[in-house]
């Protein structure tokens, strides 16, 4: 079978990492895969053998979603939009896959619906149409306005075969942050949650004892990194170890390293899972990636949900993980030095939690999922 994921990352990676795992999960059952990439590279994750087509890369304008920026900074005109599109579709016409698995869209990435809306077009007028299919995380960005959630469902009414949703129904619903009409409540598929295999220790058990500080994939946190700096200097007892992520993380690196302090500041690393295990506590936001490496790793963790803007979306995952055990969340809003000491001393001393009733194994049930509904056989 041939799966084309399309998928374009903003501001951080989860959505391009998630789109990997998945990747992944159908190239493990012998499937031809095809990882369209919309967003700017990503070098610290490990794409292996997984082809990666490049469009030409856009990101948000920070947390102005419909300010779409060019690697050169400007603001992506027309012509740049349409080398995109055009390299999308011609994508899709030489693969010609049995299905087609849109991240995010239609329920985001409303500045670049144009391109996806070509690309369904395209595809519904192959000769042997695939099977197209929707992927979203546990929480969405809540429409700010109704005709917003409307306008997606006339998108997934008219093209798609199904959303996968990638949660436990058990622990959070789409409807938490999302209106589900009686027609999108048809296609909705729960996958569990998209997780790489358990990262195991590290060889080196690089991370022990340490406080991880990160903020995911993107030019993001640098609050959270300046208030760890500080706090380092009140908590001598624990090494304190900075992941700096995003395309500009050698520039924050270097500004960062002026401020005084006892920790350790490097660039994200494609070992971090494996360094999560032996970590004596984590300071995080509470993207999506960054929950499921918590929850299978099982570490004590501070939760500064990104929350600029309008963005909600962490805010509501790190809600629904405070009442498990070792978890506590700080607004930024919140955020000081001694309050993060707070916490961190409460969440190394808390129970550790019990997550063996999650289910983790989202992107081998989306492997099912599509194979089923695309009439292949595992």
């Amino acid at each position: 079978m041939k799966v084309m994921i399309v998928v374009t990352h903003l501001l951080g990676t989860g959505h391009l990492s998630r789109a990997l795992t998945l990747g992944r999960g159908f190239q493990a059952v012998g499937d031809q895969v095809q990882i369209v990439s919309g967003g700017f590279p990503a070098p610290q994750l490990k794409t292996q053998s997984l082809p990666v087509l490049q469009l030409p890369p856009l990101r948000s304008d920070g947390v102005n979603f419909t300010q779409l920026l060019t690697p050169a900074g400007q603001l992506a005109d027309a012509g740049y939009h349409q080398t995109r599109q055009t390299a999308l579709c011609a994508a899709l016409q030489q693969m010609r896959p049995d299905v087609l698995i849109t991240e995010l869209y239609p329920f985001g990435r409303r500045a670049l619906r144009q391109e996806f809306k070509a690309l369904l077009q395209a595809a519904k007028s192959l000769p042997n149409p695939p099977k197209i299919l929707a992927s979203i995380r546990d929480i969405l960005a809540p429409p700010s306005k109704p005709e917003k959630a409307t306008k997606a469902d006339a998108v997934i009414d008219a093209f798609y075969d199904g959303v996968l949703v990638h949660s436990d129904p058990q622990a959070t619903r789409l409807e938490v942050s999302w209106p589900v009409s009686q027609m999108l409540a048809g296609k909705l598929r729960y996958t569990g949650y998209v997780a790489p295999p358990l990262a195991g220790p590290h060889p080196k058990a690089e991370g022990s004892d340490e406080i991880m500080v990160s903020a995911g994939g993107g030019n993001v946190g640098d609050e959270i990194y300046r208030c760890a700096l500080e706090a380092a200097n009140l908590m001598p007892g624990h090494r304190w170890r900075l992941l700096v992520g995003g395309s500009d993380a050698q520039t924050r690196i270097a500004e960062l390293r002026q401020i005084p302090s006892p920790a350790v500041i490097e660039a994200a690393r494609p070992d971090f899972r494996q360094m999560l295990s032996h970590a004596a506590a984590s300071v995080s936001m509470c993207g999506y990636n960054t929950a499921l490496d918590l929850l299978q790793a099982n570490t004590p963790a501070v939760l500064v949900p990104f929350d600029a803007g309008r963005e909600v979306e962490q805010s509501l995952r790190a809600t629904s993980l405070a009442p498990l055990p070792g978890f506590r969340c700080l607004r930024s809003a919140d955020l000081t030095p001694h309050r993060l000491i707070a916490a961190l001393e409460e969440v190394i001393v808390a129970p550790r939690r019990s997550v063996s009733d999650l289910k983790f194994d989202g992107a081998s049930r989306t492997v099912e999922i599509a194979r089923e509904m695309a009439g292949a056989q595992l």
